[in-house]
């Protein structure tokens, strides 16, 4: 069975370029981002849809991503696109591929025979091309449980709030507590399952302190890191997800004050004033994980 590599890769931040246009995709190579999500989907006319297929497949194989992930979001698997751009892309080696939309199990199933036929194909070690599921329909809030069971191959969860909103017929505003249900339903169900979850993207990228505002809260939900539609989102979601040097110093010193007490033989004991208990010291350790 595949193993589940979420925990080897820190993604703070995860950005949407349109796959029809290599300029942008360019850019975003050598942008600060540690995601760079090559969409075949929503951010590619209908008519343009081979193109950016072809795009997509020759920015993989020519630009240098440096160290950044490298990810392509498929068309649904109902549209019938996703066997035509697995064939045109896997062989470049993206790191992973993003199911938009998922409802079912049997959306990921799907994807996953194709991701497994690609590799035997290549000759890649199953479980090489990495997997991300969307949550952006009242239905796939519903079926999380089996969303996030349905292959080891799956790394991650992503919420959509502007398409689930449309599809349960809300309004969405600026403190977004109409999707609030399912934000968290999302996060949740990443953390019961080991997979790391993003936030959704925040449309205006004229308002940065509207963007920090909004990933700092998500952070405190437990969110691992969140979509961005602009460049110049990244460098603000980054700051947000990564812990700040007082952070660091507070959960270094609480971890080793809890060593301490424990080499003494002592049990339950007091931290800046605080009584130290397990969810205190796993907490200041995901710190520490988040900031390697």
């Amino acid at each position: 069975m595949m193993a589940l590599q979420n925990e080897h890769f820190a993604r703070r931040s995860l950005l949407f370029m349109p796959g029809d246009s290599m300029k942008k995709i360019q850019k975003a190579a050598g942008w600060e981002v540690d995601s760079v999500i090559l969409d075949l989907e929503d951010g590619v006319a209908q008519k343009r849809k081979v193109e950016a297929r072809t795009t997509v497949s020759e920015a993989l194989q020519t630009l240098d991503f440096g160290g950044r992930e490298r990810l392509v979001r498929l068309n649904h698997v109902s549209t019938g696109l996703p066997p035509a751009e697995i064939e045109a892309t896997a062989a470049r080696r993206p790191d992973g591929y993003i199911i938009p939309k998922a409802e079912e199990a049997a959306d990921l199933h799907a994807i996953d025979r194709l991701l497994e036929a690609a590799e035997l194909r290549l000759g890649l070690e199953a479980g090489a091309l990495r997997l991300f599921a969307m949550i952006e329909t009242a239905l796939g809030v519903m079926n999380l449980q089996e969303i996030a069971r349905a292959t080891p191959r799956l790394e991650g969860l992503i919420f959509g709030a502007e398409d689930l909103a449309g599809d349960i017929g809300a309004v969405r505003t600026p403190a977004a507590w109409e999707v609030f249900y399912a934000r968290s339903a999302v996060v949740t169900a990443a953390a019961a399952y080991n997979l790391q979850a993003f936030d959704m993207v925040f449309t205006d990228f004229h308002d940065d302190a509207g963007l920090e505002a909004e990933s700092r809260f998500a952070r405190q939900l437990g969110y691992t890191g969140k979509t961005c539609i602009h460049p110049n989102q990244t460098p603000i979601v980054n700051r947000a997800f990564s812990p700040s040097p007082a952070e660091l110093d507070h959960a270094q010193r609480l971890i080793e004050a809890f060593e301490t007490q424990q080499a003494a033989g002592a049990g339950a004991f007091t931290f800046n004033g605080k009584m130290v208990d397990m969810p205190m010291l796993v907490a200041a350790r995901k710190v520490l994980e988040r900031a390697t």
